[in-house]
């Protein structure tokens, strides 16, 4: 199977600002595929520069087995972070303009249109302007610009954004069809634990490099060992080995710097007069607890390197 979209070592800075050093992954039919890291990693440069809107200072980028061109950009659907819906102006024919821009005719693009602001409970705020809308409902509404069209590959960046649990579960549902129908979804998202449920691959990129590539259930397998779960009262920070410290329910959460020993961190907990452990077990490993482990340890490295 030919890749949709084909990342291969691409780079690009701003002046002195090294945005994105030699990116190469790949992105397949019918499957969600991460695009992943902290802000300021380079995500949002290289999206830009699959869409064509930067241009790369090296490196190549295939879209649908060939270069971009006008006829692909109507293929695809793009929804950045930064929302690109006419605030001033009404909901209705702001979907309908940005529909017909991507090819529909009147007829397909009212008939789509209203099945989706049903769906996706707008339909009786469709005569309101955007900027009256609430938060949720503008992002639905971006969802809706984003894939009235059908488009083969979508582009999704932090598509959860201001919705609660309700439309949250909505917009997950669609992803999914999306992947089921044999589209191409790339998502750009901080929430991690929508990304290991959504996603069959990923990629981690930090200061524009890639850390890591491939299926997240086999990086989460690579990383086992790297967390642990405690239960118990009092001070568990600056602990040997651990980079972040974080409660869950009933539970603390340690995770840990590669190559950190979990025994060490009990023997550090022992010595302590200012903490009471009552429960210690190895963690099964989050992609979470993978995300603060690349991106924390490589941020230390650094300040190491230039202490």
């Amino acid at each position: 199977m030919e890749p949709t979209i084909a990342v291969t070592h691409l780079s690009k800075s701003f002046g002195q600002i090294h945005a994105v050093e030699d990116v190469s992954f790949e992105v397949y039919p019918g499957e969600i595929f991460g695009l992943l890291g902290p802000n300021g990693a380079g995500k949002t440069t290289t999206i830009r520069m699959i869409l064509d809107i930067f241009r790369p200072d090296s490196g190549e980028v295939m879209i649908l087995s060939g270069r971009l061109d006008e006829k692909k950009k109507k293929r695809i659907g793009y929804m950045p972070e930064e929302r690109g819906l006419y605030r001033t102006q009404p909901l209705e024919p702001t979907l309908l303009f940005l529909a017909r821009l991507k090819g529909l005719d009147e007829t397909t693009a009212r008939r789509r249109l209203k099945t989706w602001l049903e769906r996706l409970d707008l339909y009786e705020h469709r005569h309101k302007k955007v900027q009256d809308l609430s938060k949720g409902m503008q992002q639905k509404a971006q969802v809706i610009a984003t894939l009235i069209h059908e488009p083969d590959i979508i582009i999704v960046d932090e598509p959860f954004a201001g919705l609660d649990p309700v439309n949250m579960h909505l917009i997950k549902e669609i992803i999914a069809e999306q992947c089921r129908a044999g589209r191409t979804v790339m998502m750009s998202t901080h929430l991690m634990h929508q990304v290991e449920e959504l996603c069959n691959r990923i990629v981690l990129i930090n200061r524009g490099r890639v850390m890591l590539y491939g299926q997240v259930n086999q990086i989460k397998r690579d990383f086992a060992g790297n967390a642990i779960r405690l239960a118990g009262t009092g001070n568990f920070t600056d602990l040997p080995g651990v980079l972040e410290v974080r409660r869950e329910n009933d539970y603390w959460r340690l995770t840990l710097q590669p190559g950190a020993d979990s025994q060490d961190v009990f023997r550090a907990l022992a010595t302590r007069k200012d903490a009471r452990v009552e429960r210690f077990e190895i963690a099964e490993v989050s992609l979470e607890d993978v995300f603060v482990t690349i991106v924390q340890g490589q941020r230390g490295a650094a300040e190491g390197a230039h202490a």
